[in-house]
């Protein structure tokens, strides 16, 4: 069975001859971006080449927490939860989000160590997240086997479902005045006195003055097309996932425990998968940014996979340039749908019934996988492109994107109005990865 059914959203007939931005790309980033847009009063247009969130937006734990993240990232995501708080009535729409906590357990004096040493970087924020004692822990769950040392519980995180957030965001953004546009894979742009004029999709030119790019794991293929040496990189890092049948008995709060991680659905069941396993194929571009990714290797080489196989040929014999009266890439995949490893899968259920022993008549539903989008530093790239004026990207979220999406998208709608931003994008910015800036790994992807 191929990916998570997504909330249908059913495209514009008409191509808007020009607007003021183009969007390109129609998960959680996207969409988040182009409703900021819409809300402000521009003219926008997105350009999906499959269906609204049918890649990694849909694909993803739907978590939405400050928990363990970057410290870079910590303001957006603060940002981002105020926003997901209010996204229901704002779309008027149902997206899942529900306060419920989450707890990442401290099985090693290293762990409560660093989850210790994280928490300061809280200081001077009203959010309730604390360490646990092991008591505390199997106080909270009395029915579960896990018994660690310590665990980090953020009470103000929360979770939504990532088969209708996206959706919800678009059909508010186009009730706002914005085409969405599906099966409309962008080829390229036009620029004009050096400027971004247009962008050329399969169903014709679209004038505009302004274009985000937020095409996910696609992002890097598309800069590397332009005639502009743009250095954005950019690996894919497969994760598989499996949903059970609605279930009771088991954690109401999401739960990493290494082995598995956990998260209750909107329907009852839950969504499991591999906490540390992550799969990234051996591709072209392993090499092309190899030296990039020396930080990220040398953090993570516990949770990456290195796999070699049929995907290195068939990303091998996708084109670098093509004419944009032609068919592009991207018309010839309209959805990432990668097979998942059923293996990684299957031991993080079996893992999460051994802690949850309420949790062994479960049923799985269904398994699926999803490509992240990852760079060297874990943190998303949200930034003008210097060598392209009115081009800007928000991408790389580098498995993040899903929770820090609302505010995301309303940081690049800051850049591309030059407003105020929201939060200092400095951190985000694409010349990190060529100015000599030190590239560091300080969380994880």
């Amino acid at each position: 069975m191929p990916g998570p059914f997504v909330v249908p959203v059913h495209g514009d007939a008409e191509l808007p001859a020009e607007v003021d931005v183009v969007v390109i790309g129609g998960g959680i980033i996207g969409v988040s971006t182009t409703l900021e847009l819409a809300e402000a009063g521009q003219r926008v247009a997105l350009c999906e080449k499959g269906g609204i969130g049918h890649e990694q937006s849909s694909r993803n734990w739907g978590w939405v927490r400050v928990a363990r993240r970057d410290p870079r990232e910590i303001p957006l995501v603060l940002e981002a939860r105020r926003i997901w708080r209010g996204l229901n009535a704002r779309t008027g729409r149902d997206t899942g989000y529900e306060q419920a906590g989450i707890i990442f357990n401290a099985d090693k004096e290293s762990e409560r160590a660093y989850y210790e040493k994280w928490l300061t970087h809280l200081d001077g924020h009203e959010v309730d997240c604390r360490m646990l004692t092991g008591a505390e822990f199997a106080s909270m769950f009395p029915h579960s086997r896990l018994r660690p040392a310590a665990a980090l519980h953020c009470a103000d995180d929360g979770r939504a479902e990532p088969q209708k957030a996206a959706p919800a965001i678009a059909e508010r953004a186009r009730e706002c005045g914005a085409h969405i546009l599906i099966e409309c894979a962008a080829r390229g742009i036009e620029t004009s006195g050096g400027e971004t004029s247009a962008v050329v999709t399969e169903r014709g030119r679209i004038r505009c003055r302004a274009v985000v790019l937020a095409g996910g794991a696609w992002s890097e293929m598309f800069t590397r097309s332009l005639d502009a040496d743009i250095h954005l990189p950019q690996l894919k890092v497969k994760n598989s996932v499996l949903r059970t049948e609605p279930h009771d008995g088991g954690p109401e709060q999401a739960i990493w425990a290494g082995d598995f991680a956990i998260r209750k659905r909107q329907d009852g069941g839950y969504t499991i998968a591999s906490g540390l396993g992550n799969i990234v194929d051996i591709v072209p571009a392993s090499f092309r940014y190899a030296r990039d990714f020396v930080p990220a290797l040398r953090a993570e080489w516990r949770s990456l996979m290195l796999r070699a196989g049929w995907r290195f040929l068939d990303e091998a014999r996708m084109p670098r340039r093509w004419d944009l009266d032609e068919p592009s890439p991207f018309e010839y995949c309209r959805v990432l749908d990668p097979k998942p490893s059923r293996k990684l899968a299957d031991m993080a259920m079996a893992s999460a019934r051994k802690a949850f022993p309420s949790l062994a008549s479960a049923k799985v539903a269904q398994r699926w996988a999803g490509y992240i989008d990852a760079t060297p530093d874990a943190i998303p790239v949200i930034s003008g492109v210097a060598k392209i004026p009115g081009f800007y990207i928000a991408t790389g979220f580098s498995g993040h994107g899903f929770g820090i999406g609302p505010a995301a998208g309303r940081l690049a709608a800051d850049l591309v109005l030059n407003r105020k931003p929201v939060v200092d994008p400095k951190d985000f910015r694409l010349e990190r990865f060529v100015d000599g800036s030190k590239i560091e790994l300080l969380s994880g992807y």
